[in-house]
């Protein structure tokens, strides 16, 4: 991938365009104005309030009764975790499919045209550094984390009971579930977030905060004490969302260096790797978005890039390539029914608790901090470009990696490799093992954690800048003590929750701080239609239209 400049124009779009049509001077005017964006001071003028302090304040009695009573915190949170699964597992499945027929009906409507910011607003960034800030920064650590171990799960134990382990209709059934899990689901719960604030903030000019963009239907509640409970609820979710990456990093560094080095991986050993991490992506983030989080993304794409091409390359390459094309016609296929299948027994509730439910809330608690980084690197974009780059291109891309790494893990398992055992008694084992059975294992290892350590501090660094930003009034120049503050707390948490049960502390953290936000979702969700029916320049196009007919 090449470094493009930052603020290397697009290309102007032809004449007679729909990108080109402009709308009514009046209309044009009041968007302009509305989209006025805060001035390169608004860290002075928006100074951390009530929000900042309420938010530090429980993360850091949070970390205090993890750290004096860890077991009764583990209890509760175990204990919590279930009864939400059994009552209100159904949510995490019926809310993002409601995502991605939003996003599909503002880019196909007349909405698709409006941009996310005046009309005659062009994109900061290329097309190509804003697909790799967009790829990198938001689910990087989840390509190696779950690339092999997730394909490789569903392969041994199939899903629901709809194949024989083991087989070829396993390996589909695996490629489906994972696509599922990575594809359209999660990136349309971003796409909703990152499209309403986004057009919140460069087009009527509002801070980049959660509470603001509900005011067409909570109103002047927003200005009070229910608007800041929103923006610490969103932090809340932000918070143990990152912390979850942060813990999945730490397992997959842990892992790279006992397969390299053959350091054990150990608590301690990952409570180390967490502090080095912590420090590293809390200095990235004071470099801005412009700097460290743009070249750190496209690096880690391009390294992405070369993983998986070797792993196609070397590995087996036909049998991968017939296997994409059956999983996603499958998928296609069976797309409605996947999007609904919810447990019908123990097994299949305890089944979906540990990937479907886990997943797809995971991607909630993680939608504020995606959707303010969307918002931040998308002005100028239509909503029809917007939707196509944050819906089509990630998900296709996932599709295509997840199926390289997994389906030639599944396939040398099949041969005689022990990648399944691997597997199945360690997920964080999974990616190394498959590398350990193709050519330059050890070259291939060293470089996969370079590469995790880079995804990280390319996602934890976003998620650090927008944690200040949500605390700062939704400034976006966040001041540097405040985002200290966050790297600090992000890494003290993570380390707490692997003390208090490791890995599954951290997903159950996630899935609790997602319940209430998942009700913030559905409002965000109506508020952005009522806020798009009532923009100027729709309203002057269907006038326009009007006045054509006769009518």
């Amino acid at each position: 991938m090449t470094m493009l400049d930052n603020h290397e124009p697009e290309p102007e779009p032809a004449p007679g365009s729909e990108a080109d049509s402009e709308p009514d001077p009046a209309a044009i005017t009041t968007d302009t104005q509305l989209a006025a964006a805060p001035d390169a001071d608004s860290a002075r003028h928006n100074p951390v309030g009530a929000v900042f302090f309420w938010s530090v304040a429980f993360v850091i009695a949070f970390v205090i009764w993890a750290t004096v009573s860890p077991d009764s915190l583990g209890d509760i949170m175990t204990t919590a975790m279930t009864a939400v699964s059994s009552s209100f597992g159904w949510i995490y499945l019926v809310v993002p499919f409601a995502a991605i027929v939003m996003l599909v009906w503002s880019a196909a409507s007349r909405f698709g045209r409006i941009r996310l910011g005046s009309a005659d607003s062009r994109p900061e960034f290329t097309t190509m550094s804003w697909l790799a800030m967009i790829l990198a920064a938001v689910m990087g650590i989840g390509l190696v984390s779950y690339g092999v171990a997730e394909p490789m799960s569903h392969f041994m134990v199939p899903p629901h009971g709809l194949a024989q382990p083991e087989t070829m209709d396993a390996a589909v059934r695996a490629m489906q579930f994972s696509y599922l899990d990575w594809g359209f689901q999660a990136w349309a719960i971003f796409g909703v977030f990152g499209l309403a604030i986004g057009y919140s903030t460069h087009r009527k000019g509002r801070p980049a905060l959660v509470s603001t963009m509900l005011r067409p239907v909570l109103g002047r509640l927003v200005d009070g004490w229910v608007g800041k409970v929103i923006d610490i609820l969103t932090i809340i979710a932000t918070l143990f969302g990152t912390t979850t990456s942060l813990g999945l990093g730490a397992s997959q560094i842990g892992e790279g260096l006992n397969a390299v080095f053959g350091i054990d991986t150990t608590i301690m050993l990952q409570i180390v790797v967490v502090g080095v991490l912590t420090l590293l992506f809390t200095g990235s983030a004071f470099t801005g978005v412009s700097r460290g989080i743009r070249y750190i993304s496209q690096i880690t794409l391009t390294m992405a890039t070369l993983l998986g091409l070797f792993v196609f390359i070397t590995g087996p390459s036909g049998f991968v390539a017939n296997l994409f094309v059956r999983s996603v016609g499958s998928f296609a296929g069976d797309f409605l029914k996947l999007s609904f299948m919810t447990p019908s027994s123990a097994s299949d509730s305890e089944w979906m608790l540990g990937w479907t439910y886990f997943m797809m809330a995971w991607w909630l608690s993680w939608s504020a901090f995606v959707g303010i980084f969307l918002a931040k690197i998308s002005k100028g974009r239509t909503i029809r470009q917007f939707v196509a780059g944050v819906l089509l291109v990630p998900s296709a891309v996932f599709f295509v990696w997840f199926t390289i790494m997994g389906g030639s893990a599944m396939k040398l398992d099949m041969d005689g490799a022990t990648i399944g055992e691997a597997t199945a008694s360690n997920l964080d084992t999974a990616f190394f093992s498959l590398l350990n059975e193709l050519p330059l294992s050890l070259l291939t290892s060293v470089f996969t954690i370079i590469m995790v350590i880079l995804f990280f501090v390319s996602s934890a660094d976003s998620n650090t800048f927008v944690l200040s930003s949500l605390s700062s009034r939704g400034s976006f120049n966040p001041s540097r003590p405040v985002i200290a503050t966050w790297g600090f707390l992000t890494g003290a948490c993570a380390i707490v929750l692997l003390f208090v049960g490791g890995l599954q502390a951290l997903q159950q953290a996630a899935m609790l701080s997602a319940v209430p936000f998942t009700i913030i979702v559905i409002i965000l969700g109506i508020a952005l239609i009522r806020e798009l029916r009532n923009d100027h320049q729709v309203i002057e196009e269907v006038a326009r239209e009007r006045r054509a007919l006769g009518l």
